[in-house]
């Protein structure tokens, strides 16, 4: 069974016939997850975008499949993040084996009262769909344009100028900002002579997603030295629509196209599964790669997912983190171009993302460290881990079978200092918790959905003064906390405020209202 397929029109556009190039104010490169998110998020903005791709299709495999709970978050601030649980499989168990004998098994949500799942498995290519569909209900406001590949591009310090081939020919595009989504062999890196810094691990890796019937449970499934893949590791996921996503290790000597062939891939899936009662739907071989651009703002030319960093499929930290560049972008974009910002506010974007760029980079590294040794030392020490794993907790906290997705904690000049102790799970810097809530109609609901991509304040005490550029949700008069989870996850005593950025994370918090220091807070965080 061959994969969907989703197909766009190309049209053509009136800039086409201008004799001068138009101008906009910002050109996305890229309608990927990364570049269809920032599309959409700066529309809700009220931000006009032209979005050109040089497909007219989506549909070539299911590349990325698991979308961590931070992203679906910010897929349902941006409107198809119900639907994508809805079809996606949600999952938060996981499983560890070496052999045939399980290891240990780990939770990756064991706390209740969250709207969103800990993931669910998609193929990329519904979740490009639905991002696709989401961005043409805003078409007032995204002019999506399929077939308009990007051929030269000239910088100067307004923005720059594109060249654009489509199948009626060549036009330039004017930009004030251009945002650059256009995956990990992004043309405008190479046409603005950009490289990548890190590393290319030696080790290739076989990806096959197959269509079958099976009773496994929706959880992941890890083997190290698995019986069906002697000296190698493994890995097994389920996707909607009877799709499973295996991964196999290959070694540094493996050749790619000899690999891909299906009379060398069906009968390593036979002897994992034990029957041949399947189909290919897909097959690639990758090699890990963990690198980065040095910098991922380059004047008005910006750079976010795959074409900004690369890392490594194991802990599904790719699209992940590209779609978090997107929202960290968006915010501070809108604000820039309203003339609302600092600054220093686009420069927060390089620092933030950079770091969790490198957070990332860090973490997969290791991961391909320890499922993929380089060295015969590295061998003895990892198979030791593992023999010790079953029996040792020590041992079990470091095998490492790629350590999955978590949302950056910004250690950022954004951030307004705590003046007082905090306890709970609510940290400066980081996404706030969502929690459940009894709406003052009776309703129930959650946190994250009354909070939308403003600077926002939560208030626990009475009515204050209004703050000027704030939204402001008051506990007991817009949410109750029905079940006192809001109270213990943000350690809200009574008269309590948070500060919250448009993208969610934790900017400030006070133990009382203080308006001279919420307004300062708030300059703060727009990079004055």
């Amino acid at each position: 069974m061959d994969a969907p397929r989703f197909q766009f029109a190309y049209r053509r556009s009136p800039d086409q016939d201008r004799a001068e190039a138009a101008r906009h104010a910002v050109v996305v490169v890229g309608a990927g997850p990364v570049g269809l998110s920032v599309a959409i998020d700066l529309a809700l903005a009220g931000v006009r975008v032209v979005l050109l791709d040089d497909a007219d299709r989506i549909g070539e495999g299911s590349r990325a499949i698991c979308f961590a709970k931070r992203t679906l978050e910010i897929f349902d601030r941006l409107g198809p993040g119900d639907e994508l649980v809805a079809r996606g499989v949600t999952w938060k168990r996981g499983r560890v084996f070496l052999g045939d004998r399980e290891l240990y098994d780990f939770d990756l949500l064991p706390e209740t009262g969250h709207k969103m799942p800990a993931f669910i498995n998609i193929q990329q290519y519904y979740v490009e769909a639905a991002l696709a569909a989401r961005a043409g209900e805003l078409s007032d406001l995204i002019d999506m344009r399929w077939r308009n590949k990007v051929t030269g591009i000239a910088r100067d310090a307004d923005g720059a100028r594109l060249t654009i081939e489509t199948p009626d020919g060549p036009y330039a595009l004017a930009a004030d900002w251009v945002i650059a989504c256009d995956g990990s062999r992004s043309p405008i890196r190479a046409l603005m002579g950009l490289d990548f810094a890190g590393e290319v691990f030696d080790d290739r890796f076989l990806i096959a997603d197959v269509k079958m019937t099976a009773d496994f449970p929706t959880e992941r499934w890890f083997w190290f030295q698995p019986p069906f893949h002697a000296g190698q590791s493994a890995l097994l996921h389920k996707q909607p629509d009877d799709v499973w996503r295996i991964d196999l290790q290959l070694g540094r000597d493996a050749d790619a196209e000899v690999e891909k062939r299906p009379e060398n891939v069906v009968p390593r899936i036979r002897r994992m599964l034990g029957h041949d009662n399947f189909a290919l739907e897909w097959v690639s071989v990758y090699t890990f790669q963990c690198r980065r651009l040095e910098r991922f703002t380059h004047g008005r030319v910006i750079f976010a997912g795959d074409a900004a960093h690369q890392v490594s499929p194991f802990g599904a930290r790719g699209a992940n983190s590209g779609v978090q560049d997107a929202e960290n972008l968006a915010w501070k974009l809108a604000l820039v171009l309203k003339g609302e910002a600092g600054p220093g506010l686009i420069a927060t974007y390089d620092l933030e993302r950079g770091a969790a760029a490198d957070e990332n980079i860090m973490n997969s590294t290791r991961a391909t460290d320890f499922i993929a040794p380089p060295s015969p030392g590295e061998v003895r020490l990892r198979d030791a881990v593992l023999a010790l794993a079953a029996g040792t907790g020590f041992a079990k906290r470091m095998v490492n079978s790629g350590r999955l997705s978590v949302p950056s904690t910004y250690d950022t000049p954004l951030s307004t200092p705590d003046g007082a102790e905090w306890a709970g799970t609510a940290r400066l810097g980081a996404p706030v918790p969502d929690v459940p809530v009894e709406r003052p109609d009776g309703g129930r609901g959650y946190l994250s959905e009354l909070v939308d991509a403003r600077f926002t304040l939560i208030v626990t005490g009475e009515a204050p003064e209004p703050v000027a550029g704030c939204a402001m949700l008051m506990a007991c008069r817009d949410f109750h906390d029905a079940e006192g989870l809001f109270a213990a996850r943000f350690d809200a005593t009574p008269g309590a405020v948070f500060l919250l950025r448009p993208d969610g994370h934790l900017a400030a918090r006070w133990r009382a209202f203080d308006g001279s220091g919420i307004a300062a807070a708030l300059r703060r965080a727009k990079g004055f």
